[in-house]
């Protein structure tokens, strides 16, 4: 059985403040959408992925995702990161009650296929999760057989672990790079990021 992920995006003119200066600002929504479709590009092609739902706070500004395969359902009026994933957990678990389900960040554009697939494999249908390169972050946390339960923020690795979840040892190396910040991005482009992010950045395309 495939697993079905859950990502959370927010109006991409109003996510990711941190980086808000890496590129001129009437192309700061540009670069978040960037991030997003390389992000989804790699998920949507990785073994045992079966379904992506994107949930978002404004569809709309995201629509370009469909042409990915992904879903996109508007997130809940209030609640914030954690109570999107819980509903976009709710939505999957209607079609397929005893389905597995992950939860995968939106910023992870060098992220490669092959790490995604190689993670899932580690997991083993475990409830488990994959910590940023930083160490107390999460990019990927998985249901195993129970409830999502996710616990994102900050010390979202040390919430996961106490709350049961497996810390995955895998190398994975471009599923731990996420992008918060400038130092962020500037590790992701030496990894190649994909080509929306390239394209937007200057940078070379060398995920595929």
């Amino acid at each position: 059985m495939g697993i079905d992920l859950i990502v959370p995006m927010k109006r991409p003119a109003e996510g990711k403040s941190r980086l808000r200066g890496a590129v001129v600002p009437d192309r700061h929504a540009d670069l978040v959408l960037a991030l997003a479709y390389d992000t989804l590009s790699a998920a949507t092609s990785a073994d045992g992925v079966r379904r992506v739902l994107v949930v978002a706070a404004d569809p709309a500004s995201v629509a370009d995702l469909t042409e990915l395969g992904v879903e996109i359902v508007t997130e809940p009026p209030r609640g914030g990161l954690n109570a999107a994933l819980r509903h976009g957990e709710e939505l999957l678990r209607r079609d397929s009650p005893s389905g597995l389900v992950g939860a995968l960040q939106a910023d992870l554009p060098a992220l490669r296929t092959e790490d995604l697939t190689a993670a899932l494999a580690e997991a083993a249908g475990r409830r488990a999760f994959v910590a940023d390169r930083q160490g107390t972050g999460t990019t990927l946390l998985l249901a195993g057989s129970g409830p999502l339960a996710p616990r994102f923020g900050e010390g979202s690795a040390r919430a996961h672990t106490a709350s049961g979840a497996t810390p995955l040892t895998i190398a994975a190396e471009s599923l731990r790079a996420d992008v918060d910040t400038a130092d962020d991005l500037a590790h992701v482009r030496t990894l190649g990021v994909g080509k929306r992010s390239s394209t937007l950045l200057g940078t070379p395309c060398v995920v595929m």
